[in-house]
């Protein structure tokens, strides 16, 4: 059997991508393959659980680290690899390429612990598409402050996002066969047309 699309979607808070996930669900299913929504940090009731507190509890960027990673590998074991596994498109809302803009770019991880990490829980799956929404941070910046109640990442201020932004196009141009960006500084139905023209190429 023929592995599923594994893709992800990327970008700062306030960046929107979320919006864009039913879109992609209805072109990878419109011909009737299974496809499976997912998140991180969780996506299981193990990363669930974790979420809450990588979101809304102060710690050292190591454990913050090592927990993200241990949601990722149930994430891994549980939903991601079982379902490309069976034939299903799998569409995650972040997944690696976050954990380097937010704990290496923002918050100063060493890259080096980053990769030994990525090795470890996900060996060499690596995304077949991933779709970078990107913002200028002061939009970012302006949608969170009339958004909810932020966690403690989008209660950051302007230096951390900009860090945060920098690393993501770093990656972007690193890995440019698997990156596309996406402007999402424009009306939603502008960006939802770029989202579906890069999905209808699959």
């Amino acid at each position: 059997m023929k592995s599923g699309l594994f893709i992800t979607l990327e970008g700062m808070d306030g960046a929107g991508k979320s919006t864009h996930i039913p879109t992609m669900i209805a072109m990878l299913a419109a011909n009737g393959q299974e496809v499976v929504s997912t998140r991180e940090p969780g996506g299981t009731p193990v990363g669930e659980q974790l979420r809450s507190i990588l979101l809304h509890e102060t710690m050292h960027v190591d454990t913050e680290t090592l927990l993200m990673f241990a949601a990722r590998a149930e994430h891994l074991h549980q939903v991601i690899r079982p379902a490309l596994a069976r034939g299903a498109h799998v569409v995650s809302d972040r997944f690696t390429d976050a954990s380097y803009a937010y704990q290496c770019g923002a918050r100063g991880l060493a890259i080096a612990k980053m990769q030994s990490l990525e090795q470890w829980v996900q060996a060499d799956l690596q995304p077949d598409l991933t779709l970078l929404f990107d913002v200028p941070v002061a939009v970012s910046l302006a949608r969170l402050a009339s958004a909810r109640t932020p966690d403690k990442f989008e209660a950051e201020g302007a230096a951390f996002f900009e860090k945060l932004r920098a690393q993501y196009l770093a990656r972007a141009t690193q890995y440019p066969e698997r990156f596309r960006i996406i402007d999402a500084n424009r009306p939603v139905n502008e960006v939802k047309k770029s989202v579906e023209e890069i999905i209808s190429t699959l």
